[in-house]
């Protein structure tokens, strides 16, 4: 889909005099090939727009900047690929390629309508604070969801957390959580870092355009976005730390599974081994003919229970 902005009132017109945005989402070959012809502007494929090596994603021709980064959202159609965001951007025309709606353009969308940021470097700019304050929240929400698992399983300040089979389904689960968690901090790290580049790179091009307000909105986003890396790799750090903890907490609750299993294998054997000796049909025992015989064979059995159980709680294993 085309669209111009300020949005042309027959698509047939040429749109390239007074556009200063044309989105394309998710162009067509004609889509793309019409911006071609009437903006002068190459308009990348989705495949060089994957590229991933910087002389790619980071380049200039002539007075044209070509950018792209890599998306936080995952595309459902090509499943586990980064979904590619382009941008081509010159001092009066700004065109965005993209394969996925972003929260971002609805915002500049509207910014537009109220009759704000009306040139290129104005929506370039405006784009990327959206993009930066959609990852943001995103990075808040996960904080909030780690913590969330933090409390589950080390428990609130007040009191550690219960145990028993509730704990263990709380484990499980943790590690669903834990581990989306971590692919999704590897997504937005990629962005964050495309993103971070970009806006060094263009700020860096753009210098002696002399646009109003364009400089000093590329300075705060790269020292947002320098936190935001800090923020995601203390995050990363925590994931870490959580999934770890969790494994351990699960294994240990294996080890008390396996523990009492010993147990009660070792506690077992000694009475299983006096009852099957006098469950022997010799003609001659001499304890068939005691009065007290069968006292005494449970008597005996008793203390061979008792005997390994006093020594495993002597020892502190039980």
């Amino acid at each position: 889909m085309l669209t111009t902005y300020p949005v042309a009132s027959d698509d047939s017109a040429n749109f390239k005099a007074g556009t200063f945005w044309v989105d394309l989402f998710n162009p067509t070959p004609a889509e793309a090939a019409r911006v071609t012809a009437e903006c002068g502007i190459q308009i990348p494929s989705r495949e060089s727009l994957q590229e991933i090596e910087t002389s790619s994603r980071l380049r200039v021709e002539g007075d044209v900047l070509f950018v792209s980064m890599p998306l936080v959202i995952q595309d459902a159609a090509t499943g586990l690929a980064p979904v590619p965001l382009g941008f081509v951007l010159s001092r009066n025309q700004l065109v965005t390629v993209r394969y996925t709606e972003l929260h971002a353009f609805a915002e500049v969308r509207q910014q537009i309508e109220k009759g704000m940021c009306m040139n290129s470097p104005g929506v370039f700019a405006v784009l990327v604070d959206s993009m930066v304050d959609f990852i943001a929240d995103m990075l808040e929400k996960m904080s909030a969801d780690l913590a969330a698992v933090s409390a589950k399983v080390f428990g609130t300040q007040g009191g550690p957390p219960t145990r028993g089979e509730s704990f263990s389904r709380v484990l499980r689960a943790s590690v669903d959580t834990v581990g989306i968690a971590g692919d999704q901090l590897s997504r937005i790290r990629q962005s964050v870092l495309g993103l971070q580049r970009i806006v060094g790179y263009v700020a860096e091009m753009t210098a002696e355009w002399h646009v109003a307000d364009l400089a000093s909105h590329l300075k705060t986003a790269r020292q947002d976005l320098a936190s935001l890396v800090d923020f995601e790799a203390h995050l990363s750090g925590k994931t870490q730390f959580l999934l770890d903890a969790v494994l351990g907490f699960i294994s240990t609750e294996q080890n008390d599974i396996f523990k009492v299993l010993t147990i009660a294998s070792v506690v077992g054997i000694p009475p299983t081994l006096i009852a099957s000796m006098y469950g022997m049909n010799f003609h001659d025992m001499p304890e068939l003919r005691w009065r007290w015989g069968y006292p005494y064979g449970l008597g005996l059995i008793f203390v061979s229970i008792l005997v390994p159980i006093v020594w495993f709680k002597r020892r502190g294993w039980w």
